[in-house]
């Protein structure tokens, strides 16, 4: 009806805002790296003058502002809204529902709190860790939004791997590959004959008892055969350059920036080892446009946003293809509105740890502003160090086991001998 109508409108603006401020959190280290080379390259241009220190503080502000806002009460908002009916006995409508849904996010929000301050006051001895709950906003919000971000950075430890290589078989999927030694003509031929002989047996009606049993059978293997014979046609009309160069140079290219993803993380453990100045720290005054944050200048400072990118959309399809939470992809026309919700829980998560993931990792120089440098962990030397291991074995053991069977099953292919 037109109630529950409004209340999914509200609720998908609300997820809509959400993801604003999750592709926020992804721009926000490419946009600062990108703005401080500017600076350098141009330091007396008058049209960049607006381009400075305090805009990218106030960005990073304003990013973990919302990101607190929509993770602590517009989401779990969102979700009591669109579950709520209002309380017994009272008047239906939008405010009944408002009124149920501010009394358990009230309640929701008291336990979270009262939670995070017994948590605060058993990790901690000092007296800040115990001080009073009217201390909200200077201290356990930012406790709390520290808690999140090292799950979010844990989850990227597990999904960035596995989304590595996973990055392979997807752009296999999307690709055309090449394959040596067939006769791309007489496979399509005869993928054309096989699915107009299914065809006709199905469309044929035959009224015998066996074979009605076997109509889904069918079905199913004339859908298979003509998937099949659409994905012939495709790589039958694409040119020789992109059937022969287009996948293995996209091959290559993966490889590339997961090989040298792999190889900062490894000089970012020896620097670890040897300098103190390696450690991630937070600083409150971006001096933008003095030195450039890659020792490769320019250059550097493209590959390091070209790998802040790609980790980004390794841990999402990494995301979403572990079997952990492959029940949040997504379906077109046939996802529910507490899926749409967890799913921008989930992005809004990943995307708000990738400044300290990237900067954990070593893949950038750029320190963390504002209140994204105040996380306890970030100053534990063994959680960096164990972090940045783990990362690295992880990415190695899965490009491995990935790249080696990828490699036999495409020797295999273009051979002919899978046929």
């Amino acid at each position: 009806d037109d109630e529950d109508a409004a209340v999914n409108r509200i609720a998908l603006g609300l997820c809509t805002f959400t993801l604003a401020v999750a592709l926020g959190a992804v721009l926000l280290l490419p946009f600062s790296i990108i703005s401080n080379e500017v600076l350098l390259s141009f330091p007396q241009n008058y049209y960049i003058q607006w381009l400075n220190g305090s805009l990218i503080h106030g960005l990073w502000n304003l990013v973990f502002l919302f990101s607190n806002l929509s993770l602590v009460f517009l989401m779990p908002f969102a979700y009591f809204f669109t579950e709520s009916e209002g309380f017994a006995g009272s008047k239906k409508g939008i405010m009944a529902r408002v009124y149920e849904t501010s009394v358990v996010l009230l309640l929701l929000t008291l336990l979270v709190l009262g939670m995070v301050w017994v948590a605060s006051a058993i990790v901690g001895n000092d007296a800040a860790s115990r001080q009073s709950l009217y201390d909200l906003w200077e201290y356990y919000l930012p406790y709390l939004y520290s808690c999140i971000s090292l799950f979010g950075v844990l989850l990227l430890l597990l999904c960035t791997p596995f989304g590595l290589s996973t990055m392979f078989t997807v752009t296999g999927k999307l690709l055309v590959k090449p394959r040596l030694l067939e006769d791309l003509d007489e496979q399509l031929n005869c993928t054309r004959l096989e699915e107009a002989s299914v065809s006709r047996r199905i469309s044929s009606g035959k009224a015998s008892c066996w074979l009605n049993l076997n109509v889904e059978l069918l079905r199913e293997q004339f859908f298979a055969i003509r998937s099949k014979r659409r994905k012939l046609e495709l790589r039958h009309r694409a040119s020789p350059w992109q059937r022969n160069l287009g996948y293995p140079l996209a091959m290559l290219g993966l490889l590339a920036l997961t090989g040298i993803s792999v190889l900062i993380v490894c000089f970012h453990v020896l620097e670890l080892l040897l300098d103190d100045a390696a450690m991630p720290r937070g600083i409150q005054d971006a001096s933008l446009g003095q030195v450039s944050f890659s020792i490769f200048g320019s250059f550097g400072a493209a590959l390091q946003v070209i790998l802040i990118f790609y980790l980004m959309l390794s841990s999402v399809v990494g995301f979403y293809s572990s079997p952990l939470f492959t029940r949040l992809l997504p379906e077109r026309q046939d996802t529910p509105l507490t899926k749409i919700i967890g799913n921008c829980v989930s992005l809004l998560v990943l995307s708000s740890a990738l400044p300290v993931f990237s900067r954990t990792l070593g893949i950038t120089r750029f320190d963390l502003l504002g209140d994204f440098g105040r996380f306890n962990w970030l100053g534990n030397f063994y959680i960096v160090f164990l972090y940045n291991m783990g990362f690295a074995g992880l990415t190695t053991l899965c490009l491995v086991k990935k790249v080696s069977w990828a490699v036999q099953a495409e020797l295999i292919r273009a051979f002919g001998e899978d046929r």
